[in-house]
């Protein structure tokens, strides 16, 4: 059974639904071969099917013209009253595959950073649930995404002088934020954070590090598995180094960090990126 493709100049919000009956998508999408502009790409992924009727249409959709690749699974839902007019949200969880390789797993919606033109073979798991209550599904769906964007230029490059950290000890690290885009600004915010629970400490005395305040104020207690540092000076040509001190206790944790920075059209909606930034492991 072919499937179609939509393009949507708006992001589909995402939904997640238990299910009797699960049709898979059948058929592969494929686009044009010329790029596509920027907006947002479906193709039909499965039915789920309930004991009394239920019946959820599933599409996964990814957008385009974006560093990142944003997934979502919208739905259409019918239930056992066929006069009632359903709502549905989705939930889940998905996997990404190109050429066999698996690219990354997350959350419904979620997102990773693009990896440039292919075909993209997208798997989930989701749950469908409407408005009024009448459809409750869940179950797999599956679907091909042919994406021809190019994969846009870093603008933005984290790294780090070390890549693990050890069982009581404290480790000094430097990271390097890098500009190398003439677009933008000079500012950018490099997030650390930790493991809840294990003892991990991040600290820095650079006096543009904080870690974060928890608590309703006055609290002065602070998150210590957390550290937020802040430049305003990034320009190209210019790297920014932030030198950091991570204990670890008899727990290991890893860390994993965040840049966020500006993009051109500041002022409108959705113009700052965000970039994934060095993971240290533990041992």
């Amino acid at each position: 059974m072919p499937t179609r493709s939509t393009t949507l100049r708006t992001l589909a919000g995402a939904a997640l639904l238990p299910v009797a009956l699960v049709t898979p998508g059948c058929g592969q999408f494929t686009a044009a071969a010329a790029p596509e502009t920027p907006g947002t790409l479906c193709a039909a992924a499965g039915t789920l099917h309930g004991p009394h009727g239920e019946q959820a249409q599933v599409s996964l959709c990814a957008d385009t013209g974006s560093p990142r690749l944003n997934i979502t699974a919208p739905a259409s839902c019918r239930g056992a009253d066929t006069k009632v007019q359903y709502v549905c949200r989705t939930e889940g969880s998905w996997t990404v595959r190109r050429a066999g390789k698996t690219l990354g797993t997350g959350a419904l919606p979620g997102s990773r950073l693009y990896a440039g033109p292919g075909a993209y073979e997208i798997s989930a798991t989701v749950r469908v649930r409407s408005t009024p209550a009448g459809v409750d599904l869940k179950g797999p769906v599956k679907a091909t995404l042919s994406m021809t964007s190019p994969m846009g230029k870093a603008t933005h490059v984290v790294s780090v002088d070390k890549s693990e950290l050890r069982r009581n000890s404290t480790t000094t690290l430097t990271y390097t934020i890098r500009r190398d885009s003439d677009e933008g600004d000079g500012n950018a915010r490099l997030g650390m954070i930790g493991e809840d629970g294990t003892g991990v400490q991040i600290r820095s005395t650079d006096h543009r590090c904080v870690n974060p305040l928890v608590g309703r104020y006055p609290s002065k207690t602070r998150m210590m598995h957390s550290l937020d540092c802040t430049v305003t000076e990034l320009q190209p040509g210019h790297p920014e180094k932030i030198r950091v001190q991570i204990t670890v206790g008899s727990k290991c944790s890893t860390v994993v960090s965040k840049l966020g920075y500006w993009i051109p059209q500041g002022q409108s909606m959705f113009t700052g990126a965000m970039l994934e930034g060095p993971k240290l492991t533990c041992r």
